[in-house]
């Protein structure tokens, strides 16, 4: 509006002067006055141009806007003046400054302009013409006032409309900010991707999890990088720019050269670029893994308890007739008509049979690992405890190092099963290596951010048990804590197993990272309160 004024007032005062030079003959005078104004117009107008432009003001102050009214009401009245008065079409010019200048300006500010152009408009009506003045200028009076009246009307609802969509930017530029900072901290990776398959957006996890940096492929073609490392995503992707249909809680596989994880995927479209134009897509992808992983052990916890169950109800029902089978071969291995023959196979009939009695003791104790009693105690303490009974274990060699360290972590829970825990691991990592092998232990309480997340795990301590052995043989591993699976000669394969129920008892976390060469590290997290009721 200002620069439409600045053109106006130019041509106002350019047809001014002109009309001046053509009176300068006849009225040197007012010749001379009028190029005063016009002068004096075209300063102002300057200084306007130069507070916008040169100075690049967003809105000027009041100060500058009345000195810009000043020079529009001096150039309409001049120009008024030299064409006639109220006889003059150029008066409509004052409807036009009242009208601008209510819109530009406060309600007051508009008042005083209407006043002040009807005033010189009047002055210059009465004083300023050499012919008396007819009735029309009362009318063009009326006209002005008509105009401020409904102008500032319009003013008033427009300034509040603005002030709305002010209100309504500063929120959206909020919410804007606020989408940002989450995009840029989730741990879900967001990518999109427009209706020619160029990446316009990806957030730094998404960055991270394909290894697709935005400062090269942004504004590219990204579907076939996208593909080659996550099939699955891109080809639900490609699926949706091709067909419009959403795809939803939908798994699939990141490859990288770092490492190879699980990945849930949803992909939605956007709103399309033109009418039978594929959409633009936005996919949410996140890592599965952990979630995977206990998902897993809950599967395994459940498989456990059911062998369990079955364990305690075979042994019950072999124990008995094997003590009735030992104790009658006994006898007849003391009676005087046996022969040698005879008594050598009644002493191996009874050493199976104390063998198959010792396994059968470990079923019972596998089917019995439960919560008897719930008492504040140490980790540390039992970790402590459960390493001096592994040293003095036969199987414990001279070239075997067991540490234990960390900080007091108390918790509630079975002192008899947390030792069973630890003095399970320790043995078997001495029982693992055949030559020298070291046994780490050490526990803390764990911080929160290092929980798997899923677990359900607020406050808990974490007990680690790590070796420097030969690692756990491929073939077991997926089957590490199955019960009867065991990769070690004469072992029955159930110490790992009472090592899972043991910390499922005490709703705990059992995980297990292990390699060929690289020793087997195991990690446990327990919680340090819990319902006995509930774990039972």
């Amino acid at each position: 509006m200002l620069t439409g004024l600045f053109g106006l007032r130019v041509m106002v005062a350019t047809f001014a002067l002109w009309q001046a030079a053509l009176l300068w003959a006849d009225d040197p005078s007012l010749a001379f006055v009028v190029s005063l104004m016009v002068l004096i117009v075209y300063v102002l107008t300057f200084y306007g141009f130069w507070v916008v432009y040169g100075r690049r003001t967003v809105q000027p102050t009041n100060s500058q806007l009345y000195a810009q009214a000043v020079a529009d009401l001096l150039a309409a009245t001049t120009l008024v003046h030299v064409t006639g008065g109220d006889r003059s079409a150029f008066s409509a010019i004052y409807v036009l400054l009242i009208a601008t200048y209510t819109l530009l300006m406060s309600l007051g500010a508009g008042l005083l302009i209407t006043v002040l152009s009807i005033s010189v408009y009047l002055a210059d009506i009465f004083w300023g013409q050499p012919l008396p003045p007819d009735t029309t200028f009362i009318g063009q009076a009326v006209v002005f006032a008509l105009v401020f009246a409904v102008v500032s009307g319009l003013a008033s609802r427009l300034k509040e409309e603005g002030r709305k969509a002010a209100s309504l930017q500063t929120e959206l530029a909020r919410v804007r900010l606020e989408a940002d900072d989450i995009l840029r901290t989730i741990t879900s990776g967001v990518l999109t991707v427009d209706s020619y398959g160029r990446l316009v957006f990806i957030n730094p996890m998404a960055e991270r999890m394909l290894g697709l940096p935005a400062g090269r492929f942004l504004g590219r073609s990204a579907l076939d990088d996208i593909r080659a490392v996550a099939p699955e995503l891109g080809q639900a992707i490609a699926s949706v720019l091709r067909a419009g249909r959403r795809v939803s809680r939908a798994e699939g596989v990141v490859r990288t050269p770092e490492r190879e994880f699980p990945v849930g995927l949803s992909v939605t479209t956007l709103e399309r670029e033109h009418e039978g134009a594929p959409p633009s897509v936005t996919a949410i992808f996140a890592d599965i893994s952990e979630s995977k992983r206990l998902q897993e052990l809950h599967l395994r916890a459940e498989r456990l308890e059911a062998v369990a169950e079955l364990s305690a109800s075979l042994a019950h029902e072999i124990r008995n007739p094997l003590a009735s089978i030992r104790s009658s071969v006994e006898q007849l291995s003391r009676s005087p008509r046996a022969n040698d023959d005879e008594r050598f196979l009644a002493q191996l009939i009874m050493r199976e049979s104390d063998r198959l009695s010792r396994l059968l003791s470990e079923f019972l104790d596998f089917s019995r690992v439960r919560i008897t009693r719930s008492e504040p105690l140490d980790l540390l303490a039992v970790a402590q405890s459960a390493a001096r009974l592994v040293r003095e274990h036969p199987d414990c060699r001279e070239n075997v190092t067991i540490t234990v360290d960390g900080q007091a972590a108390e918790l509630d829970g079975d002192e008899d099963l947390l030792h069973r825990v630890v003095a399970n691991l320790v043995l078997n990592a001495v029982q693992a290596a055949k030559g020298p092998v070291e046994v780490a232990v050490s526990c803390r309480p764990a911080a929160r951010a290092e929980l798997p997340s899923g677990s359900g795990l607020e406050r808990a301590v974490r007990l680690e048990i790590q070796d420097n052995g030969p690692g756990i043989p491929a073939e077991v591993r997926e089957r590490l804590f199955e019960p009867f699976v065991t990769g070690r000669v004469g072992g029955s394969g159930l110490g790992l197993s009472i090592v899972q129920r043991a910390v499922e008892a005490h709703k705990g976390l059992v995980l297990v990272d292990t390699g060929a060469g690289r020793g087997t590290t195991f990690t446990i997290y327990l919680p340090v309160h819990w319902a006995t009721e509930e774990a039972a």
